[in-house]
């Protein structure tokens, strides 16, 4: 995984409410093992006429140029539904980096995090003030400092992360790489430990 210190973007607003997995990545795109690939079929139901690729929806807002970045924004209970690890990779082969909402359903939110996906809850009143930016706006998330601030009004928010997840996003760490970077110390614990 790369990893992520700060994000500096436009962002894409998704201003829907109870988005689901389902939405994310329609399961009929599942047969794949990798994570590579999914992110042509993200929101497929709502990018596309049917089930042709050839034939975009004008008003959904991933085809319209004039929106882009490396953030999504979007309405509160993100990720809701069933808990397909897909999700997060189809956002993140996509290009996103951040996704930014009132609310993330649990396992979402973890699947996020252990694919190198920073989910960012603000307050309900906050994610208003991102949906009333001029299109072209942007955002920085800084990670180390567990901060979001919209640049056009230097208005900003705090937000939480496990510490654990957050060490292993500034790092690029999955979990393995984890106990790699720490296998000194495992072996000095083992060590004094078998004495």
């Amino acid at each position: 995984m790369q990893p992520l210190k700060i994000i500096h973007s436009t962002f894409v607003p998704l201003s829907l409410e109870n988005i689901d997995t389902d939405q994310i990545i329609p399961a009929r795109f599942l047969k794949a093992t990798t994570k590579q690939g999914f992110g042509k079929n993200l929101f497929r139901d709502w990018r596309y006429e049917g089930n042709d690729e050839t034939r975009p929806k004008k008003d959904f807002i991933l085809n319209n140029p004039e929106y882009n970045g490396e953030i999504l924004v979007a309405g509160k209970n993100f990720g809701c539904g069933s808990s397909r690890e897909h999700a997060a990779w189809s956002l993140a082969d996509y290009g996103f980096k951040v996704v930014v909402s009132s609310f993330f359903a649990d396992i979402f939110k973890n699947n996020a995090l252990n694919n190198g996906l920073l989910p960012v809850q603000v307050s309900e009143a906050f994610l208003q003030k991102i949906f009333a930016q001029p299109n072209g706006s942007t955002v920085t998330v800084d990670l180390e400092k567990q901060t979001i601030t919209i640049n056009g009004t230097n208005e900003a928010e705090h937000f939480e992360i496990n510490p654990y997840k957050r060490t292993c996003l500034l790092n690029g760490y999955d979990d393995i790489d984890y106990l790699l970077s720490i296998q000194p110390e495992i072996e000095e614990f083992e060590t004094a430990r078998s004495n």
